[in-house]
Formats: C-alpha cells, structure tokens, sequence
C-alpha cells in the first residue's frame, strides 16, 4: 500500500464461495460448452434450446440466493419481453454508440424500477407541475409518484470510473426525479482496474487510491450504490467495499446495479460482503479464461466512453467534457456533485 494501490488476488475472492457455489458454476460451464458446438455451423434450433435450459438453470440457482435479483427472473412475464429487446440491442454488435447510450439509458430506468418501485405501497407523494398553459390563469397539474424517499435520501453514488460514470449518473437522475426533495446524491469516485494481463484464475484488482476522490465520513451508515454495466468476477466491487471497511465505513445497505452480470460474480459479491444485493438486467452463464462474460456484449465502457489510447487516457473531467451537450445538460445536476468531488480533492 506504500504506491497508494490497493491490491486483491482471484484466490481471495474465490475463498468466498461454498462448495455448493462451485457445483452449480462448474455445471453452467459445461452446458455453456456443449451450446458453443453449435456456433459453427450456426444450429439455431439447438442454440434457441440450449439457453432455453441454461436460463431455466440459473433461475434454479438464483433461486436459492434471495440477495441476487435478476429481472427476467423476478418480474411478471410481461415484462420480460422488454428485457429481452433492451439487452439484444445492447448485444448486437450493430449497435452504435448513440443507440447504446440510449439502450443504457432504458436499461438502468428498468433497474431502478426493479429495485425500489415495483413492490406494492399505499403511501404516495404527490408532484405539482406548473404547465405552459397560463389562459386564462396559470394551469398547474397533479401526479402521484410512489412515496421511496425513505429508500433513497441516505444514497451516495460509488462510481468505478470510466465505464460505470454514465450508468451512476442515470441512476441518480432516477433517484432525483422520485425524490420530493430533489436529492441529488453525492458521488464517490475510485479508480479501480484488474491486471488483463492475467487469466481469470490468476487475476488481481487494483484500486489507486492517488487517481480516487471520496471522502469516508460521507459513506459511513449509508446505502452505497454500485452502477457498473458489467459484472465479470466481482473483484472490483470487492476490493473497493473491502477497502472502504478497512478504513472504518460501515455501510448501511450495498446496491449493485449490473446490465449482465456472469453468474460468479454475482455469487462471489452477494457472498463477499454482507447486506449487499446485487440487481441485474440479465444474466450470462459463465466467463471465458480472460474474464469475459459469455456471450456478453464487448466493452462497455468503450461503447458508452469511445475508447483511450494508453498513453493519453483522458482524466475523468475530459470524459464529462466529451460526453458533450445533450449528456451535459440532462445531468447537470449530477455533473456538479462530481464536480465538487474532483474539484474538492485537488
């Protein structure tokens, strides 16, 4: 820790598993192998069959982790057809940069339901709009939104940076629109990365703390939020939370909010660390030997941010600039808080 980096190995996070765990992981590998024989050539019969089973499979096995939410798997069948558009938009490798910002966008709104809006509540607040109508008198109008503020007004954002800025900013907009204060939650950021270098079974997570900005006594007793678009291994959750009670944060609650997520991620983090739900758009079955989810769907964080050169990554106020106006102007709220975080490191 004398570079400032925090360092946690692949062997660490696979301590957190049970015996259980590695059967149900090991059995998803081997029907994920039997279903890529018929990838080349293309079977589609056999492929629409063999996800059809792995999906019944790991809705099994989500089953007996009440902490891992999948929505396909915790939501009413008509819903799920939503899902299954949003996430094949996501995937399709026509897919432009524009248009995955859009699909995100959707995707991290049906997240946020899922999370906080779809359990039944009797208690409302109310949203009183003045409208543009002003003849004969100022028109205003009623609305009834969900009463959560007791769910959301302790939240802090804990962005791992570059692919997971855009993901948290939309999350706090959400929390921001059902909030009858206007709350806007502040943003903690931390500059994490894994060694791709190494294999999955080998592979180690590195968090710099001199290229981070938070402050502890901010997210001590608060309900941490986690948007990162992708849950591999878990290993950077981990390490950043891991951290962070090291140095004495005890968190009230952790959200993690995922677009696809690998099965063992989600197993490792909802094992790791305590109080801790991870919510996931859709979930793939298993990684390859690099750490990457199959099928997945690329580079996230290339597809939202455009992708850096290694010699002159952009820090993250030249990410925020290059979103440009239309990003900047439905989350100037949220700009301001990071902002002031960055700004009030420096």
């Amino acid at each position: 820790m004398g570079d400032g980096k925090i360092v946690l190995k692949a062997e660490d996070l696979d301590g957190y598993l049970t015996a259980e765990d590695q059967n149900d992981l090991q059995t998803l590998q081997t029907m994920y192998a039997e279903t890529m024989q018929s990838f080349a050539p293309v079977n589609k019969d056999a492929i629409i069959r063999s996800f059809d089973e792995m999906g019944h499979k790991m809705q099994e096995i989500c089953a007996k982790h009440p902490n891992i939410k999948v929505y396909s798997f915790d939501t009413e069948e008509g819903a799920h057809a939503e899902a299954s558009r949003v996430i094949s938009k996501l995937r399709d490798v026509r897919t432009d940069h524009s248009e995955f910002i859009y699909y995100t966008q959707r995707a991290y709104e049906m997240l946020f339901r899922l999370a906080y809006t779809d359990q039944h509540s009797d208690k409302k607040n109310h949203i009183i709009v003045k409208t543009p109508v002003d003849n004969p008198v100022q028109n205003y109008a009623v609305h009834k939104i969900p009463d959560i503020d007791h769910k959301i007004e302790d939240s802090v954002m804990c962005v791992m940076l570059r692919g997971a800025l855009l993901p948290s900013m939309i999350m706090s907009k959400e929390i921001q629109e059902y909030s009858s204060t206007d709350y806007v939650t502040p943003f903690e950021l931390f500059k994490i990365s894994r060694d791709d270098t190494k294999q999955e079974n080998n592979m180690q997570y590195i968090l710099n703390l001199k290229n981070s900005f938070f402050d502890l006594h901010e997210m001590d007793g608060k309900d941490l939020i986690f948007a990162d678009p992708m849950n591999a291994t878990g290993g950077s959750l981990v390490t950043v939370v891991k951290y962070l009670q090291s140095q004495g944060v005890k968190p009230k609650s952790i959200k993690f909010f995922n677009v696809i997520s690998a099965l063992k991620g989600s197993l490792r983090v909802t094992r790791a660390l305590e109080n801790c739900t991870c919510y996931t758009l859709w979930m793939d079955p298993v990684m390859n030997e690099k750490a990457y989810i199959m099928p997945g769907l690329g580079d996230a964080g290339d597809r939202l941010n455009g992708k850096d050169s290694h010699e002159t990554p952009r820090n993250i106020m030249q990410l925020i600039a290059d979103y440009g106006h239309n990003i900047t102007g439905l989350y100037r709220s949220q700009l301001r808080k990071i902002e002031q975080t960055v700004l009030g490191s420096l």
